[in-house]
């Protein structure tokens, strides 16, 4: 009974890791091995990779992104738990209502955003316009770009922490609750020595549920910046895409699609290790 998904796991996760590793090795371009077979290059693909300014500088726009993503999702996504948590009508309607931007697919989200912020005929710029102050094109000024994807993706996936977090909320005994109020501690001693406390896993499993999506970050930043303007907003998954997958230059895609994998390995170890902890 178990062979089907051992077959479909096997084909859909183990073929393409080793596929990916091996290749990451070799010199394999789809147009230029049609004629012959790719060589072994052994670390020629990790050195040109990891020698290369631009892939150096899509790390740390990678890391700068996740950090400032991570940390304003978490922050929002918590203190919409706690409102919801504490209304005592209405907390379905207003579930649903908070849920909206997460249900939305992303490149919805996308193309709505870069119309209301289109330099021609977004409503934010003609509201700036109509108070006199400054206009920006926000996905080509370098001053504006990182800024914007990451109000982005906050708006979209902060609703998935509050999820997770107000799912966690629930579970809170609440005579821990009263026998703080009893003792006579203010909310905020409630908030830091009984709710945090209570739901500490669930706030690791967020981080690192979050850190893990918005490390491998591409549709956002292929649809409204394309890695733009000077990579300034150029990813790691972006960098592959336009270095790699575009001139169909598997052997370099592969070695940074591994470099990517022991990024991420490594962040997601730190998390696992102190929720343990």
């Amino acid at each position: 009974m178990l062979s089907p998904t051992v077959v479909i796991l096997l084909i859909m996760t183990a073929y393409p890791l080793i596929f990916t590793f091996f290749y990451s090795f070799t010199n394999y371009n789809l147009l230029r091995n049609l004629r012959s077979p790719a060589k072994i290059t052994v670390f020629q693909n990790y050195v040109k990779l990891l020698k290369d300014p631009y892939f150096q500088q899509s790390i740390w726009n990678t890391v700068k992104f996740t950090i400032f993503a991570v940390i304003f999702e978490m922050l929002i996504g918590f203190a919409m738990a706690l409102f919801v948590n504490s209304l005592h009508k209405g907390q379905k309607t207003m579930r649903t209502l908070l849920l909206l931007p997460y249900l939305l697919p992303t490149v919805t989200v996308a193309l709505s955003w870069r119309m209301m912020l289109s330099p021609n005929y977004g409503i934010v710029n003609q509201v700036l316009q109509a108070l006199h102050l400054p206009v920006f094109n926000w996905f080509s000024d370098i001053r504006t770009a990182f800024g914007m994807l990451v109000l982005i993706d906050v708006w979209q996936s902060a609703p998935f922490v509050f999820l997770l977090l107000y799912a966690a909320l629930q579970s809170v005994p609440q005579g821990q609750y009263e026998a703080a109020r009893i003792d006579g501690a203010n909310s905020l001693k409630i908030l830091f020595y009984v709710t945090i406390p209570n739901i500490k896993n669930s706030l690791a499993l967020c981080a690192l549920l979050r850190t893990i999506d918005s490390f491998r970050l591409f549709d956002k930043v292929n649809l409204l910046t394309g890695g733009g303007p000077a990579n300034s907003t150029s990813t790691i998954t972006q960098y592959l895409y336009n270095y790699g997958i575009k001139s169909l230059d598997f052997g370099f895609g592969s070695a940074g699609a591994i470099v990517m994998t022991i990024l991420v390995l490594i962040l997601s170890s730190v998390y696992i290790k102190r929720a343990i902890s």
